[in-house]
């Protein structure tokens, strides 16, 4: 990735699994850009990116168009184009995550879909013009997309939209040789992961199930991001990767 330009979105702090995948960019040579949600994270973000030489940060709240909009006006000025783009943006109200699905406001739904997964197509939206031939997009999904992961709720339905994106923009952009992948990673103890009602039940039952027999790591899901961002994926769009042990090809599980 020598040479090339990666902007990563949603960084909150070490555990998460934007900074996961940043971090196999940035070895890989790549030079790199950041946005963060609010201010209350600047110095966050800014402590964990300032090792990486010539980085650039944006505060960027992605309901905002005018702040997407600065984002990539100034990286245009900048760097006059993008090779890799990270969406690793999601939220739910936490009421919407704690009773039932059925009892969802309108309000938290749109608020879900509108942050997880129309922020895709925004994101897109704004980098298309600065996207080099052979880029790439990459978002964060979960399993939760296509079957009942229970208090997942809302957050699912947002992920199955990101996920009808992911392949959308995988057509249109294809045609001007970008690529727009999503990465489905098994359960990891990253901050927003642990706000998810019974987490901890979900976390051991994977670990256990999975045909690897375990969960999996911040850098396994790092290393599928970098490849998929990567010259070697360059055959691979619209599609949705599983990072997971393998969880996801399980139908049930015998006692042995």
């Amino acid at each position: 990735m020598t040479g090339r330009k990666a902007l990563v979105m949603g960084v909150t702090n070490r555990h998460s699994l934007g900074w996961a995948i940043a971090e196999r960019l940035a070895e890989a040579g790549a030079e790199m850009a950041f946005t963060y949600q609010g201010e209350r994270l600047q110095s966050t973000v800014d402590k964990l990116t300032k090792a990486l030489p010539s980085r650039r940060l944006y505060m960027c709240d992605v309901t905002d168009d005018g702040q997407l909009s600065a984002v990539f006006d100034d990286l245009e000025q900048a760097w006059g184009g993008l090779d890799a783009v990270v969406h690793a943006i999601a939220y739910a109200p936490r009421p919407a995550m704690e009773g039932r699905y059925l009892d969802t406001t309108r309000e938290d739904w749109v608020t879900a879909l509108e942050v997880s997964a129309w922020s895709l197509l925004g994101v897109a939206q704004k980098a298309e013009p600065l996207l080099n031939p052979g880029a790439g997009i990459v978002t964060l999904t979960y399993y939760a997309s296509e079957k009942v992961v229970p208090k997942y709720n809302v957050m699912g339905v947002a992920k199955s939209a990101l996920e009808a994106t992911v392949r959308y923009l995988a057509y249109e952009l294809g045609e001007k040789d970008v690529r727009v992948n999503a990465v489905s990673a098994g359960p990891v103890r990253t901050v927003a992961a642990r706000s998810i009602p019974g987490f901890v039940k979900m976390f051991q039952k994977v670990g256990d199930m999975a045909p690897l027999r375990r969960n999996v790591t911040h850098e396994e899901v790092g290393n599928l991001g970098l490849f998929l961002l990567s010259p070697l994926a360059s055959g691979i769009t619209g599609e949705t990767v599983y990072v997971d042990a393998g969880y996801h090809a399980m139908g049930m599980q015998l006692e042995e």
